[in-house]
């Protein structure tokens, strides 16, 4: 509905986006804008009239007037428009109807989008800090696919560069085999080598020579190596199935070696590069240049991104790359994004870095280099655990079977881990503490859950087959409840184009805290509106399902 209105106030004022609100306060309307407000200023006119005159032109609208009850002019210059009771009548029909498809779009038809997301580092564990990027690279593509993109989800493992150089030596110097390789071991051996090599470059002279032996083919580095990505992978699909995540393809920078050759070369055709202590570089503007070769003729992570994108636009000619990295990578995409438009990769395609914020302690950052960083395995697990406990204790946890209950409890564990992620804006850190991490009540993926299940033991009991009642009749609960659900697809579109799952945190918690008061103000079975009471509480139910999928998770029948 926004996209509509924002569309026909751009045809009728010459505005490129005029910005539509949804009114905290009820009595403000659905939808408001300050257009008039903003033209007033640009044409130098009294800001009420300019309103007067729009609201007397959209309302000749035929289109509008079918969809709105009254669209009226408020001090200063505000424009409110008002949904028409029997708008809210289809819309609960059409949610009742579609169900599970609800709110899909066709707003992407004919259009590619890649996700590059998750992008976990090879011998070592996921930590903490990768949750970030799985969980809101995975709810950017459910969005993006639910509006009608083409959806590629591609997962851009670190399975290159120097860490490889310090973990082969490590292994090459300790004399050891492919089997006295753990995960576990691969991160001791990384904590180590940085440990002793934080005053000794000569360590790590040694570091890049085996990295650079691996470039070059080195029979011992790439069985090494190869043995080393095989321990992770295996890994990292423990995660994966833990978390319910799977991604389309997942390419190590390995496999972009031929892909980096092309990318020196034409980098030096376009006249790009220069030497710069030995080394090659590409310069810019305004920022500080990238390096493209080391000076051991080594290629760089600058090197094997800008292979990424070639490849990327040769075999899937995207409209739109998403970059779910972190935030400390900022100036680096801004290097990679300018050369490949210098480059003239980028034609028809928008690039774009979402830098999400780390989770970290108080103090400061977690590493694996320093060995302080927190296993994303143990803490969900801990998460479960928790969740497990409260289902045994609770009333309705009695009546659920053993299995039952396992899976309810890895449900709403794994749940309330995402959520807690994914309710945060992308950009902020989040502190990692104990006590907060496992969020069950409040604004939680298990509030939502137990709303939905709380639905399904009202749809389960009631019997109706009474008449439905008017809807002049609504009270103030159920016209709420009625006017949320009718924002559920305008906050799909906003949160995948502001790139803010958050967004749709905060409307299903919304929606969730309505219901509940409704359900607690108001008695549904064996009421003379019963019938149109169950309706809405099924199209409450689905709507929090439809959302709760879109962020990837799950929601128990019962809890």
């Amino acid at each position: 509905m926004k996209d509509k209105l924002v569309k026909i106030l751009s045809e009728l004022s010459d505005e490129d986006k005029p910005v539509i609100e949804v009114p905290v306060n009820a009595s403000f309307g659905d939808y408001s804008t300050n257009l008039a407000m903003v033209l007033a200023k640009k044409e130098d006119k009294n800001p009420k009239e300019v309103a007067e005159a729009l609201v007397k032109k959209l309302s000749a609208n035929k289109e509008l007037s079918s969809i709105f009850a009254k669209i009226e002019v408020a001090a200063p210059g505000f424009i409110n428009f008002y949904l028409d009771k029997n708008f809210l009548k289809e819309k609960l029909d059409e949610i009742n109807t579609e169900e599970g498809s609800f709110g899909k779009l066709e707003l992407g038809s004919g259009k590619t989008v890649v996700v590059d997301y998750s992008s976990p580092n090879i011998a070592k564990r996921f930590g903490i800090g990768h949750l970030r990027s799985t969980v809101i690279g995975q709810a950017l593509y459910n969005l993006y696919a639910f509006l009608g993109y083409k959806i590629i989800g591609d997962n851009h493992l670190g399975d290159w560069g120097t860490q490889f150089g310090t973990l082969l030596f490590e292994v090459h110097t300790k004399k050891l085999t492919e089997k006295d390789l753990s995960i576990d071991k691969l991160e001791e051996l990384y904590i180590e080598f940085n440990s002793q090599a934080k005053d000794d470059e000569k360590l790590w002279d040694e570091a890049r020579a085996w990295f650079k032996k691996l470039e070059d083919g080195d029979p011992e580095a790439k069985r090494l190596w190869k043995t080393m990505v095989d321990i992770s992978i295996k890994e990292f699909n423990k995660i994966y199935d833990l978390l319910g995540i799977k991604i389309d393809y997942a390419y190590g920078e390995s496999f972009y070696e031929d892909y980096m050759k092309r990318v020196i070369e034409l980098a030096r055709e376009e006249g790009l590069t220069k030497k710069s202590e030995g080394a090659e570089i590409v310069e810019f503007k305004d920022f500080p240049p990238a390096m493209l070769i080391k000076n051991d003729g080594a290629t760089t992570y600058f090197t094997r991104d800008l292979a990424t994108i070639l490849f990327r636009m040769g075999s899937w000619k995207p409209d739109l790359i998403i970059y779910e990295v972190g935030s400390e990578q900022t100036l680096h995409f801004k290097q990679v994004f300018e050369t490949a438009r210098l480059m003239g990769w980028a034609k028809g395609c928008e690039l774009v870095h979402i830098g999400h914020g780390l989770i970290r302690w108080q103090h400061g950052k977690m590493s694996t280099r320093e060995g302080n960083a927190i296993k994303l395995e143990d803490v969900l697990n801990r998460a479960i655990t928790k969740a497990g406990e409260i289902i045994n204790k609770s009333e309705t946890g009695r009546g659920l079977s053993d299995s039952e209950k396992e899976k309810v409890a890895t449900a709403v564990g794994v749940g309330s881990m995402k959520y807690f992620d994914l309710s945060h804006q992308p950009t902020s850190d989040i502190i990692f503490d104990w006590n907060k991490i496992f969020m069950l009540e409040g604004n939680s993926a298990p509030y939502l859950q137990y709303t939905v299940a709380r639905i399904n033991s009202v749809l389960n009991k009631a019997k109706s087959d009474k008449e439905e009642s008017k809807l002049s009749e609504i009270d103030k609960f159920e016209k709420s409840l009625l006017r949320a659900l009718c924002h559920f697809e305008d906050i799909t579109i906003d949160a995948a184009k502001g790139y803010s799952p958050n967004l749709l945190c905060n409307y299903l918690f919304d929606l969730a805290q309505k219901y509940n008061l409704f359900y607690n103000e108001d008695k549904i079975i064996g009421e003379p509106k019963e019938s149109f009471r169950l309706e809405l509480s099924r199209a409450v139910s689905i709507v929090l399902k439809n959302g709760l999928k879109l962020l990837g998770i799950e929601t128990p029948e019962r809890m």
